[in-house]
């Protein structure tokens, strides 16, 4: 595959993400902000609104403003950047599940990067799955993005490694 596929290929998906992520954000906003939580699938998914000033599972929410933004935006920013210039470097040497893996990280995280930015330093989160009281944290497309990007890095990463492994008795 040529460089400009592969260059094709990587804006396609964070740019896919990055909108996917916002209008589904937007949608949330105005349909589920005043709204009680709404289930589906006998209380399997629910769609609720929620704002994070945290990370992932509000990581860092109660930590200053200041210090959420240097962490949250500016951290953010610059590791996004390196990510990006380095999928942009590499971009011949690296495998196709690499590639989108990393588009679907940058996505992810620019996602929710534009909420920090106009969105008073908060993220919106809408989804949630579980059965009974066993249910994940409220997150959204962004999130749903980043975490494709660990799978998809660690089945195609990591197989060679567990299947060489011989075990003994």
């Amino acid at each position: 595959m040529n460089k400009l596929s592969r260059i094709l290929i990587l804006l396609f998906v964070i740019f896919t993400c990055v909108g996917c992520d916002q209008a589904t954000k937007r949608v949330a906003e105005t349909h589920l902000r005043t709204a009680a939580p709404i289930s589906y699938l006998n209380n399997t998914v629910r769609l609720e609104y929620a704002e994070n000033p945290g990370a992932f599972l509000s990581l860092g929410a109660g930590l200053s403003e200041d210090a959420q933004h240097w962490i949250f935006t500016i951290m953010v920013t610059l590791i996004l950047g390196g990510f990006l210039l380095f999928a942009l470097l590499y971009l011949h040497n690296l495998r196709l599940a690499t590639l989108i893996a990393l588009a679907l990280y940058i996505g992810g995280g620019l996602g929710n990067l534009i909420d920090r930015l106009f969105n008073n330093g908060v993220v919106v989160d809408f989804m949630n799955v579980g059965v009974g009281s066993l249910r994940t944290g409220i997150f959204n497309v962004a999130d749903m993005a980043i975490m494709a990007a660990v799978a998809i890095l660690l089945i195609t990463q990591f197989p060679k490694q567990f299947s060489t492994q011989k075990i003994e008795h």
